[in-house]
């Protein structure tokens, strides 16, 4: 019987069409899960795709377009890498009107914004993409952002992670969703992705600088992970199915964590004892103060320091931390001492923690009982009244009390903290007298007698400061 080649030839054909379909579904219906699993995308919504011209970009747009998804490419050109830039941007183009799809391009002076802002490069084009995303998707009423991060990516971030030393937060790799960024590929491999753009007869471009071992990224991905996959050649995938784990169990360390921070925490200030009852006191103290901007080996400080003696203060950036008694306060950091200010004899004087309302008036026989107001004879008074915060060595007499005392220890036995000592302020008049601490007492220099007939009323408006 002859042999019939055209008729095997057909029949590999038909097979090899078979083996395509469906592993195109397979990967486009692994995507379509993993969508629906996390609840990143509306089904049919109009979304706005990151578009490199780059492996995971060119497949995040394919599978997308092909689930029936409105999309609208966007592609980001730096001009970082000169005439391959260009080409990125040509080879965008030339897809997205093959496929029929929108796109908007955005060029960027990238080492001006990275001068400008004094960041690295790196940062600079991070935070102008991701800016300039945000700024077209609410232009577009997209429901998202899709960015082609992929299951490789989040192992890397994993172990940069890792070595950089962090705690569980920091092992979840790379999430889902992060606002309106969404995902959707890191449920796949940058193997799946290339094997996928090969059955499709689709290209890609190139970034060059991804091919150097310059940036710790790239050394992981081009020397770490290639070295552990000859131990586990499925390497990638365990990290990423570790990092998923993780981020399960930091939903109940979290919840846990905030259960433990309304136990031992009231506003600003942390009850030392009710911390030390914790199963692990350094730990909870790192995420409370962590969020702040202070740092691990601070945070240990601070712990080794809790059976010391009060007044031992620690700088975050933006907050200050300080050991008073049983307790930790916590405050926004006074980046620059408080002047001296001279009040007006009418109107308002504006300090860094309140006003300071000056009114003059005759004096009707009422005396305001508030600590936040002082009642003062006009006649006592060697104007101008200056406000500034207390020196070392202050002494006054406060009304209703014989003698006088020293700030410091009035505070004391006011049992003030040692930040809302290093706060308070006092008003002196034109021989340097205290007339008045501030939100607290007056003083017997300028006090009501039975001769006043007009009175200089001052009172103290509080900020609401947030401490947290």
């Amino acid at each position: 019987m002859p042999h019939d080649t055209n008729k095997e030839s057909k029949k590999e054909t038909a097979d090899a069409h078979f083996l395509f379909n469906r592993d195109n579904r397979i990967m486009q219906h692994t995507v379509a899960r993993y969508i629906a699993r996390h609840a990143l995308l509306p089904e049919g919504a109009r979304v706005l795709v990151a578009l490199s011209g780059g492996a995971d970009s060119v497949a995040l747009l394919h599978i997308l377009h092909r689930l029936h998804y409105h999309c609208i490419a966007v592609h980001c050109n730096f001009h970082l890498r000169g005439e391959e830039s260009m080409r990125d941007q040509h080879f965008v183009e030339a897809l997205c009107k093959r496929l029929n799809i929108p796109l908007h391009t955005i060029n960027f002076d990238t080492e001006e914004y990275a001068r400008e802002h004094k960041v690295s490069i790196e940062m600079a084009a991070r935070t102008l993409r991701y800016e300039a995303f945000e700024t077209l998707r609410s232009r577009q009423e997209a429901a998202a952002i899709a960015v082609a991060h992929h299951r490789d990516d989040s192992a890397e971030t994993l172990l940069l992670n890792l070595m950089r030393g962090c705690g569980i937060r920091g092992l979840h790799g790379i999430r889902p969703r992060n606002g309106h960024i969404v995902r959707p590929l890191l449920c796949i491999g940058r193997d799946d992705i290339l094997q996928y753009l090969v059955a499709i007869g689709e290209e890609y471009v190139t970034d060059s600088s991804n091919l150097k071992s310059d940036y710790t990224r790239n050394k992981v991905r081009l020397e770490l992970l290639p070295l552990m996959a000859q131990i586990n050649p499925s390497i990638a995938q365990t990290l990423a199915q570790t990092a998923e784990r993780i981020a399960e169990a930091e939903e109940i360390y979290s919840r846990a964590v905030e259960q433990s921070i309304a136990r031992v925490s009231a506003g600003p200030t942390i009850d030392l004892q009710a911390l030390k009852k914790e199963p692990s006191p350094l730990t909870l103290l790192h995420e409370i103060l962590a969020p702040l901007g202070f740092n691990s080996a601070q945070t240990a400080d601070i712990m080794e320091g809790i059976e010391g003696p009060s007044g031992r203060r620690y700088n975050a950036p933006c907050h200050t931390l300080v050991k008073d008694r049983d307790r930790l306060i916590i405050s926004p950091r006074d980046t620059a001492p408080t002047p001296a200010i001279t009040l007006p004899e009418e109107g308002d004087a504006h300090t860094p923690h309140g006003t300071i309302r000056v009114r003059r008036a005759p004096f009707d026989g009422t005396i305001a009982k508030e600590r936040s107001i002082a009642t003062l004879d006009a006649r006592k008074a060697a104007l101008p009244l200056t406000v500034r915060p207390t020196k070392s060595g202050d002494r006054f007499a406060p009304f209703g009390m014989r003698g006088t005392k020293l700030v410091s220890d009035y505070l004391t036995d006011r049992k003030r903290s040692i930040i809302e000592k290093s706060r308070q302020l006092v008003v002196t008049d034109a021989l340097d007298r205290i007339v008045w601490l501030v939100g607290e007492r007056p003083s017997t220099a300028c006090s009501i007698d039975k001769e006043t007939t007009e009175i200089i009323r001052l009172e103290w408006i509080k900020d609401n400061i947030t401490t947290y």
